[in-house]
């Protein structure tokens, strides 16, 4: 548990933290897949919170990953972000009071349309699958976000809502506070502590010390 903690910076996801995407990225594969002849069974607990790139070379490895991934934005694109999610605007508009740097799985194009789509702040430092040889859960994301912003890891407080997301900031040694969007809280155990939204996470803040508490 984060019992009273004092991040440097926050590393935040996109997806399922900052905006609601969660139906578009659904529809998405499950279209891509029925295109393929693949059964959408085959991509349970792996659409969430990885590049598309990884997810194809799991469930499909005698396609070309690179081409149907850029296939798969240019459909997720089109239908778009449904809303801005609480406590994103007020993050990514320097309400905590600490760097912030957004970690995601998707690419560069398909981050930042999400977030202008939203009129959201597009932040200095994004970090996408544009930028990292392995995704999530691998913590290559994670680290070099907190390279760029010149934090330790260990320094950064992280807001993840997926199981492969948590594992990420964790083996990259941050701290973690999972957002109860997407997936159910027995399904976040590895994370520190629990919120149901970046609004709810941020409210955990005491203006006078910027401590984080996981109560």
């Amino acid at each position: 548990m984060i019992a009273s903690f004092c991040p440097r910076a926050i590393l935040s996801d996109l997806d399922g933290v900052l905006v609601d995407s969660g139906d578009s990225i659904v529809r998405t594969w499950r279209r891509w897949a029925a295109g393929h002849g693949l059964p959408q069974a085959r991509l349970d607990g792996l659409m969430h919170g990885r590049p598309s790139r990884e997810v194809i070379a799991l469930v499909a490895p005698d396609l070309d990953a690179a081409a149907e991934a850029e296939a798969i934005d240019r459909l997720e694109m089109a239908q778009g972000a449904a809303r801005a999610l609480p406590g994103a605007a007020e993050l990514l508009g320097g309400a905590a009071g600490r760097p912030v740097a957004v970690v995601t799985s998707c690419t560069r194009l398909l981050a930042v349309a999400r977030l202008e789509a939203l009129d959201l702040p597009v932040p200095e430092i994004l970090v996408t699958a544009d930028d990292v040889h392995a995704g999530k859960p691998d913590p290559e994301g994670y680290l070099l976000a907190a390279e760029r912003l010149e934090v330790a890891a260990a320094e950064c407080l992280v807001l993840e809502d997926a199981p492969a997301g948590i594992a990420a900031a964790r083996a990259a040694g941050a701290r973690v506070c999972a957002i109860t969007t997407s997936h159910a809280a027995a399904e976040l155990g590895e994370a520190d502590a629990l919120a149901a939204s970046v609004a709810d996470a941020l409210r955990r803040y005491s203006p006078s010390s910027l401590r984080y508490s996981s109560r």
